[in-house]
């Protein structure tokens, strides 16, 4: 950043463009402080987002509560720092927005070792691999954050666009919805008013076996614990 955008941004104009809206990231907010501390002036143009966007499937903005990201799981780095993030959501009765990862620009480790510079292809989360995801981070976790088989959530792809689609489910059978190509987001509801639920019906999967269920309770023990085991650490 400091190369490409904020040195020559001293002599000139230099415009750094993004996917939605640029102040929806902490990056690009860090950024902003780096160029005013060496005194290079910043005008940020706003966008539409995904923030904002997430509100055409029916559900009040005013209910979400954290916006969650949903990285790619690897073999040997399976991530779980959203799933606290949304059990406390759920606990106030607040939806969950969950934002999945985006894989660009990545290098082939590969053709490096052979002293060439190449990328791999382009990689997006799809809703059914986030939906996989976050019901294996339940089954690992095991404290009730939701519930696979019950709890509603909805998809979301090419919001703003001609071809976007919403379609609402478990996140079980969100794991077999054709959602067509990128960008995709997922959100997980938390209480419904009847006005969202009368709005969300229009999306909702055929034969949908979803329950407006209970919340989950702050002094819920983890299943882990239970068995003695030790409770995963997330990230770390």
């Amino acid at each position: 950043a400091e190369d490409l955008i904020i040195e020559p941004a001293k002599e000139k104009k230099v415009a750094f463009l993004v996917v939605g809206d640029p102040v929806c990231a902490t990056t690009h907010t860090d950024l902003v402080l780096r160029a005013k501390e060496v005194g290079v002036k910043v005008e940020i143009v706003h966008n539409a987002s995904i923030m904002g966007a997430a509100g055409a499937c029916g559900l009040q903005l005013y209910n979400f509560g954290h916006t969650v990201s949903i990285p790619f799981f690897e073999d040997n780095w399976r991530p779980t720092s959203f799933y606290p993030k949304i059990k406390y959501n759920r606990q106030g009765g607040m939806h969950t927005l969950c934002l999945l990862d985006i894989k660009v620009k990545e290098p082939d480790f590969q053709a490096m070792m052979k002293g060439q510079t190449k990328f791999l292809p382009p990689r997006y989360m799809s809703v059914n691999v986030a939906a996989q995801q976050l019901l294996e981070a339940e089954e690992t976790l095991g404290e009730g954050a939701y519930n696979g088989k019950k709890t509603l959530c909805v998809g979301l792809a090419r919001m703003g666009q001609p071809t976007q689609q919403m379609v609402a489910g478990t996140l079980e059978e969100l794991t077999q919805a054709d959602m067509g190509g990128p960008l995709h987001s997922l959100i997980i509801c938390g209480e419904l008013h009847d006005l969202e639920l009368e709005v969300l019906k229009e999306y909702l999967l055929e034969g949908s076996a979803y329950e407006l269920d209970c919340k989950p309770t702050a002094n819920e023990v983890p299943a882990s614990e239970t068995k003695g085991d030790k409770q995963p650490d997330g990230d770390e």
